[in-house]
């Protein structure tokens, strides 16, 4: 799901003339997309979805449906971000009860790449705007899951 909602977010961003500061949009949710590929290609990878994995997930795709009902690039993004929302929880939550189990790196470099999109940004829009702004706030609740945590 974290690959799916930042696709559509950068198609509907595209729609609206976003140019290139829709870029780390689309790079959040290529990079969730290569390590999905690479957990069935490495053998010794491991992960396990709950009935709390799955609800979010439902979620996620709720979001999506209820943007395909709209057709509206804005409400799109909206409901995109909701989407990613529902899909970066089980990992907050994961990162919370387990920190060893996540690393810190790609939030970091996630939190980079978005924050450069504030500086490609050439009309401040919604459509330019939403999704990184989101992101941001997404990342730096990551890192901080993570690293709390592992101080205590």
């Amino acid at each position: 799901m974290w690959s799916v909602a930042p696709t559509i977010a950068t198609l509907a961003a595209i729609s609206k003339g976003v140019g290139w500061a829709v870029l780390p949009v689309f790079m959040s949710g290529f990079q969730p997309f290569l390590i999905f590929v690479s957990s069935f290609l490495i053998k010794n990878s491991y992960w396990k979805l709950s009935k709390f994995d799955y609800g979010c997930g439902i979620l996620s795709i709720l979001s999506l449906i209820l943007w395909g009902v709209t057709r509206s690039p804005d409400v799109a993004i909206l409901f995109a971000i909701a989407s990613d929302g529902f899909a970066v929880i089980p990992t907050v939550v994961k990162a919370w009860n387990h920190p060893g189990t996540e690393d810190v790196s790609p939030f970091l470099s996630g939190e980079f790449n978005t924050i450069t999109a504030f500086f490609a940004i050439t009309s401040w829009s919604f459509a330019a705007v939403a999704f990184p702004t989101y992101l941001t706030i997404a990342n730096l609740f990551l890192i901080g899951s993570i690293l709390l945590r592992r101080r205590r």
